[in-house]
């Protein structure tokens, strides 16, 4: 009854739960953690391809601005805006009339110094005959072979201005110079032209092949420094003979291996390779940077001037016998990189390494792995150093799949790389 009493108190309720609570029996303590679940795949010596991009502009092999070089009105535009021409090919005409005029009044006055210079002579004949029967003074003499002479510098001069009408006469008709594509007329027929100097009606671009510019670092430079002295001898013909030999799948491979691709503006390959042909003379100081050129096949017109693209370009310092790991196995801190390397006992060991260019989803260490050791790809956020984990092979590694056909030929005409350097 006392119990009751105490009970129906609330303080006294407070005061025998902790001792309810007592009797209970402690919970057995927890053990180790089991070990993590990881995927890990084994580091690799292979060669890898390893390719090098950069932003270039493409240009025309030849760009010939069509210029009025006389003054008149455009009287004809005889080709279509944007269309294919000829070498030779009839483009603008100019009104001709005044120049016409020019010319007949060029040819009259070189008539007219004929006619003085045959006069002068016949003159200067008889005063030589004259002369040796001492009828004329010798000064009457001088007078006449003075006047014989300039009678023919008036002809020579006439005759100049004669050539100097019909070439500006012949200006009125403004042809191609070269064979190409004409851009759209600048001017419209009707408007004076040549007013204040050769006014620019057009421009013809040989677009087959075309030059591609891009740069290249001093420190790649020096790097292809020797690959890059062999460019002596390397012109058009050159490389037109290359390009139908890569065609036909019968380059040596020295060029293949120089052969370069061209990435388009959306991302596409062009399915034509290209080679370079010239270094620029010097490293431009302010971006570190020397421009090199290339040509590239454009039989079907698809360039075009002033279309940008991205250059790529095989690395021949690095990628070959290189120690390679997938990306993801990387754990970067602070400019520093380690690997979760699992040992033979499955546990795992953090060891700082010195990564090299990445390949695609590959990175290659240069240092701090071999060949063969195991790193955590997957699950790296689960292990530390010593700690012991159950290991997966990666599936890729697990069972390999036969490489497709052509696989060991990167870069083959018209296939995107397998790997590009960042």
């Amino acid at each position: 009854m006392k119990w009751l009493s105490l009970l129906s108190r609330p303080w006294a309720l407070f005061a025998v739960l902790p001792l309810a609570h007592g009797c209970q029996p402690a919970a057995p303590a927890k053990g180790p953690p089991p070990p993590a679940h990881v995927v890990v795949a084994k580091a690799v010596k292979r060669d890898v391809p390893l390719f090098t991009e950069a932003v270039a502009g493409l240009d025309g092999y030849t760009n010939a601005e069509i210029r009025a070089r006389v003054r008149g009105l455009l009287q004809a535009q005889r080709y279509r805006d944007g269309a294919a021409v000829k070498q030779g090919q009839l483009l603008f005409t100019i009104d001709r009339a005044e120049y016409q005029t020019a010319v007949d009044a060029a040819k009259a006055a070189v008539a007219r110094a004929e006619t003085a210079a045959a006069h002068n002579k016949a003159l200067l004949a008889r005063r030589k005959d004259l002369g040796a029967a001492r009828v004329v003074s010798q000064q009457e003499l001088e007078d006449a072979e003075a006047s014989a002479r300039d009678a023919d510098d008036q002809v020579r001069a006439a005759t100049a201005q004669l050539r100097q009408a019909q070439l500006n006469l012949s200006y009125t008709e403004i042809h191609a110079p070269i064979t190409g594509v004409a851009g759209l007329a600048n001017v419209r027929i009707g408007n004076l032209v040549g007013q204040d100097g050769p006014t620019l009606l057009t421009t013809v671009s040989e677009v087959d092949p075309m030059r591609v510019t891009f740069p290249m670092s001093e420190v790649e430079y020096v790097r292809a420094a020797d690959r890059l002295k062999r460019l002596e001898g390397r012109d058009r013909t050159w490389a037109t003979a290359q390009f139908k030999k890569m065609s036909a799948g019968q380059a040596p491979a020295d060029v293949v291996e120089d052969s370069l691709e061209l990435v388009l503006a959306d991302g596409s390959v062009y399915p034509h390779r290209g080679l370079v042909v010239a270094v620029n003379r010097q490293v431009d100081p302010t971006t570190g940077t020397i421009q090199l050129q290339a040509l590239f096949p454009n039989p079907d017109n698809f360039l075009r001037p002033g279309q940008f693209g991205r250059v790529r370009s095989r690395r021949h310092d690095v990628g070959q016998g290189a120690v390679v790991v997938p990306e993801a196995a990387l754990i970067a801190v602070q400019g520093s990189y380690s690997l979760a390397v699992v040992g033979s006992d499955d546990k795992v060991s953090l060891r700082r390494v010195e990564p090299g260019p990445s390949a695609g989803a590959l990175r290659i260490v240069d240092k701090g792995i071999s060949p063969g050791e195991r790193v955590v790809v997957e699950g790296v956020q689960k292990v530390t150093d010593g700690a012991k984990v159950v290991a997966t092979l990666a599936p890729e590694q697990a069972a390999p799949s036969a490489a497709p056909a052509g696989a060991d030929a990167p870069g083959a005409p018209g296939t995107a790389p397998t790997a590009a350097a960042r």
